[in-house]
């Protein structure tokens, strides 16, 4: 079921899931769908501030994948139907253990959007590097 706000409605709290990534100059890269580490509130925060910055274009230069990796992190034409996208204008911390062969996060969790942070400064960072990566909550 899609709704308002780049986000599958789960229940009354809005979202199921985000899709983050970071950017490599210009280009926002996609490198995770996200749906662990959220509460209720913290559903309902994210839902709130996404709902008005819905698009119609997918941010994400490096999407539709071809087809899930072994770990399943791929996004693909299908998965992507399922998306309503928005504008990346939030940035999002992201706790994760590792980054796969395939340029993507592994055992990952929300841990809160970061009013504190530039968007355009929100670069790759490897497991350990304070705390993960601070990405775009972008599409999901």
């Amino acid at each position: 079921m899609r709704d308002k706000g780049n986000l599958r409605t789960r229940g009354p709290h809005g979202l199921d899931s985000i899709v983050v990534g970071y950017y490599r100059g210009k280009e926002l890269i996609y490198v995770a769908r996200v749906r662990n580490g959220f509460v209720s509130a913290s559903r309902r925060q994210v839902f709130e501030k996404l709902q008005f910055l819905v698009i119609l274009e997918r941010p994400f230069v490096n999407l539709p994948e071809t087809h899930r990796s072994r770990w399943g992190e791929g996004l693909t034409a299908d998965d992507m139907k399922k998306c309503v996208w928005v504008r990346p204008k939030l940035v999002a911390q992201i706790e994760f253990l590792e980054w796969t062969d395939s340029d993507h996060l592994r055992h990952l969790k929300f841990a809160g959007l970061r009013d504190d942070k530039d968007l355009r400064g929100v670069v790759k960072e490897h497991a350990g590097d304070s705390g993960g990566i601070a990405s775009n909550p972008d599409v999901r």
